[in-house]
């Protein structure tokens, strides 16, 4: 078996992360990665504490559903937990960020994303990208 490139590595580990999402809408897997090591990760789920849309369905509003903090949301939150900088951080992800996962990513100091899979409408996500200097690469992902 060949060895596998870091994206290979760590796109498997985010592929890995999303299996333990508790909102099926999407299962969503990131992965902050600093100086080729993983600092923390994130998957799609409810607030600690709080019952999850598996358990008891979803709570919608306005087509999304609002029980859920998104797997980047969660990997940024765990670093600010536990005193880790996402400054000059990677940030991989299975899906392309959502417009309030891409300002909190640019607030963050990330300065890349590798994603798998498009999402939705990403165009002023992607222009915001681009203007704050984060270069963004798509990784074809290897569905199990």
């Amino acid at each position: 078996m060949a060895r596998p490139t870091l994206d290979q590595y760590f796109m498997e580990i985010a592929q890995l992360t999303s299996s333990r999402g508790t909102c099926d809408r999407r299962f969503v897997g990131a992965l902050v990665v600093k100086d080729r090591h993983v600092i923390a990760t994130g998957y799609n789920g409810s607030v600690s504490g709080d019952v999850h849309c598996d358990q008891v369905g979803h709570k919608m509003e306005n087509g999304h559903c609002i029980r859920t903090v998104h797997a980047e949301q969660n990997a940024l939150i765990q670093c600010a937990k536990y005193g880790e900088s996402t400054l000059n951080t990677s940030l991989y992800v299975t899906d392309f960020p959502c417009l309030i996962c891409t300002k909190l990513i640019i607030q963050a100091g990330v300065n890349e994303i590798i994603y798998g899979r498009e999402y939705g409408d990403t165009d002023y996500a992607k222009e915001l990208l681009a203007g704050a200097g984060i270069r963004v690469r798509q990784y074809e992902l290897i569905e199990s």
